[in-house]
């Protein structure tokens, strides 16, 4: 149950987000705008680049992630518009978890939805790299080393 003070602190949080928010954002900037809010764990003006009805939950499990996982940079590697409302970001994310200390890189594919005027974060999974706490594994990828591991010749 969460209490009194971080419910209202999460309802300001996102307020202050939407009211900041400008309609119309471009992909560019949704983009960089969604991933300074994870890196700085500005949460509730990330949460305005996610579907409003995954927010609420989007904001809990950052909040739980950073007890122990800190951010420290990202980058975008490469925006690939499919079409006018469909497009994919490759970013690279530097973090570490507080309980190692241990410098690690994780690259993830953003697939992002345009509604609208509004750009939204729909799926962000990981591409290569270190497996990183709250990000899905690319199912894709996973097929691929399951299949090529049954044909790998018994020793």
């Amino acid at each position: 149950m969460k209490s009194p003070i971080k419910s209202c602190m999460l309802a300001i949080g996102l307020l202050a987000a939407c009211h900041s928010a400008k309609q119309g954002d471009t992909l560019a900037d949704s983009i960089r705008a969604y991933n300074e809010g994870v890196r700085w764990e500005r949460y509730g003006a990330a949460a305005v680049h996610v579907p409003p009805a995954e927010r609420s939950e989007f904001i809990d499990e950052l909040d739980q992630r950073a007890k122990d996982l800190r951010i420290t940079d990202y980058e975008i590697v490469r925006v690939e518009q499919k079409s006018e409302k469909l497009a994919q970001v490759q970013i690279k994310v530097s973090w570490y978890l507080d309980s190692e200390g241990t410098l690690k890189e994780t690259s993830a594919l953003q697939t992002w939805e345009r509604h609208g005027k509004t750009w939204w974060v729909v799926e962000e999974t990981r591409l290569r790299g270190k497996e990183m706490p709250g990000l899905r594994e690319d199912r894709s990828s996973e097929d691929a080393q399951a299949a090529a591991s049954s044909e790998a010749p018994e020793q």
